[in-house]
C-alpha cells in the first residue's frame, strides 16, 4: 500500500512537471512559428471530423469517434514535434555548437565526441562513431574547414585503419548539409560494422585521447644549443 502510494504520488509530481515542458516548447516554437497552434488545432479537428463521419455513414459512430480521438490526439503529437523541431533548428542554425547540440541526440548506438579539432577562428570539427563507421562533422568556414576535415580523416585511418570514415559539412551552400538534415543523413548512411566492432574503435579512439592528454610536455622554452639524442630518444 504504502509503496503504491508513494508511485501514485511519483506521478502527480512528474506530471506537472511534463505539461510545464509541452507549455514551454510550445511557447519556444510559437515564437519563430506563430501559426503552429492553428496548424495543430486543425490537423486534430479534421482528422477526428473524418473518422466520426465515416462512423455515422456505416452506424458506428461512437466506435469510430473514439479511434477518432485518439489518432487526431497522435496526428496533433506529430505535427506539433516537427514543427517544435524545425523551429529549434532555425534557431540554433548559425550559432557555434549547434552541430554538436544536434549529435547529442542523434539517437542510440551513436557515441559523439565534440570538438575534436578547432582552429583560431572557431571552425570545429565534431566526431560521431556507429555502425556506419565514423562521421566527422564540421561546422564554420567551408574553405577552412578542408584543412581541419583532411587532418582529422588522416588521423583517424592511422588508428583504427578498418573503420569507414565519412565527412558532412554543415552549411546550406553546394555539398553542404543544412542543419536540420544532419541527423538524417547520418542515419541514412550504410550500417557496415558489428557491435563489438564499434566498442573496439571507440576503446581506440578514447585511447589515443587519454594518451594524448596523459603526455608529458616540457614548461617553459626549450633552452638554446639543446640537441635531440640520437635515435630520438629523450632520456
Amino acid at each position: 500500500m504504502a509503496r503504491k502510494a508513494n508511485s501514485d504520488s511519483a506521478d502527480a509530481a512528474a506530471n506537472p512537471g511534463r505539461l510545464k515542458q509541452i507549455a514551454l516548447t510550445y511557447k519556444m516554437t510559437r515564437k519563430a512559428d506563430p501559426m503552429v497552434g492553428l496548424v495543430v488545432a486543425g490537423v486534430g479537428i479534421v482528422t477526428f471530423g473524418v473518422f466520426l463521419g465515416i462512423g455515422f455513414l456505416i452506424g458506428h459512430p461512437v466506435y469510430l469517434g473514439i479511434l477518432g480521438f485518439v489518432l487526431a490526439f497522435l496526428a496533433m503529437a506529430i505535427i506539433f514535434g516537427r514543427r517544435a523541431e524545425r523551429a529549434a533548428f532555425g534557431q540554433m542554425e548559425g550559432q557555434p555548437g549547434a552541430a554538436a547540440a544536434v549529435l547529442q541526440n542523434v539517437g542510440r548506438g551513436w557515441t559523439t565526441t565534440p570538438a575534436v579539432a578547432m582552429n583560431r577562428n572557431q571552425d570545429v570539427v565534431h566526431r560521431a562513431v556507429g555502425k556506419a563507421g565514423i562521421v566527422l562533422v564540421a561546422e564554420g568556414n567551408p574553405n577552412r574547414l578542408k584543412a581541419l576535415l583532411a587532418a582529422e580523416k588522416k588521423k583517424m585511418n592511422r588508428i583504427v585503419v578498418d573503420v569507414p570514415v565519412h565527412d558532412i559539412l554543415v552549411g546550406n551552400g553546394e555539398g553542404q548539409v543544412p542543419l536540420k538534415k544532419v541527423r538524417t543523413t547520418m542515419l541514412k548512411l550504410p550500417r557496415v560494422l558489428t557491435g563489438p566492432q564499434v566498442t573496439a574503435a571507440n576503446d581506440r579512439l578514447r585511447a589515443m585521447g587519454d594518451l594524448m592528454s596523459n603526455m608529458p610536455l616540457p614548461k617553459g622554452p626549450m633552452p638554446k644549443g639543446m640537441r635531440m639524442p640520437r635515435g630520438g630518444k629523450m632520456r
